[in-house]
């Protein structure tokens, strides 16, 4: 009696540790699966991410076209993404979007954040008559320097490499460096957004630093 006793314990202990185990597996598959630990999270990063992709969602919303649905869905699922790094990372600021240019009041829960390019293209219009003015190039004579101070984070959206702008009109070249690791990446607009510049997936893995969802450190420049 003794000895099945101790099998039964010995059978249910064994299932208690697989079970553990498969927990911890599936920890570290979502970890690798989204390309950041939950170690060091940066909360100032992901609020910046979380606030220039709102910005985005809202300014579709507001002047929707027949692929703003589409973007919409494609940019929620980034904030979403977010939201649950923030949450593993103790993250507590509230966090909203605004469209550039727009009143306060139109967007509820505006908690007077700062977009960070918000300001710039008020400096730079799009499609306005100042770039044939061609203001001072970069150092590397590249090209224009343009929205400065701003920061760089990805949109979200799938496909080749991209960007999207509330700056700049469809078809510009932009030139973004990292100047963190000094990598960079040549890429057209093809899409709009709330914001001087953001990179779609496959143009953000190819100038971001491991595990980060903001590019602070960035020289953007025009070159077409």
């Amino acid at each position: 009696m003794y000895r099945t006793q101790r099998r039964k314990m010995s059978s249910t202990t064994r299932k208690v540790v697989l079970g553990a185990s498969a927990v911890v597996l599936a920890g570290g598959a979502f970890a690798i699966s989204t390309g950041i630990s939950s170690a060091g999270e940066d909360c100032g990063g992901l609020d910046q991410a979380l606030r220039q992709n709102l910005q985005f969602i809202a300014g579709q919303r507001a002047a929707p076209d027949a692929q703003s649905e589409a973007r919409i869905a494609n940019r929620q699922a980034v904030v979403d993404l977010i939201n649950q790094r923030r949450g593993v990372a103790g993250c507590t600021a509230d966090v909203a979007g605004e469209v550039p240019g727009a009143a306060a009041g139109n967007q509820g829960g505006q908690q007077g954040a700062k977009p960070p390019a918000a300001n710039p293209p008020a400096a730079n219009p799009p499609a306005a008559t100042t770039p044939p003015a061609a203001p001072p190039a970069a150092g590397s004579g590249a090209g224009e320097v343009v929205c400065k101070g701003s920061t760089v984070t990805l949109s979200g959206e799938a496909g080749a490499p991209f960007a999207s702008s509330g700056t700049f009109p469809i078809g510009t070249t932009l030139k973004v460096t990292n100047l963190d690791n000094n990598k960079s990446i040549t890429v057209k607009v093809e899409t709009t957004s709330g914001s001087c510049i953001l990179l779609n997936n496959a143009a953000f893995e190819g100038v971001r630093e491991p595990g980060k969802f903001l590019i602070r450190r960035a020289v953007i420049e025009r070159i077409g």
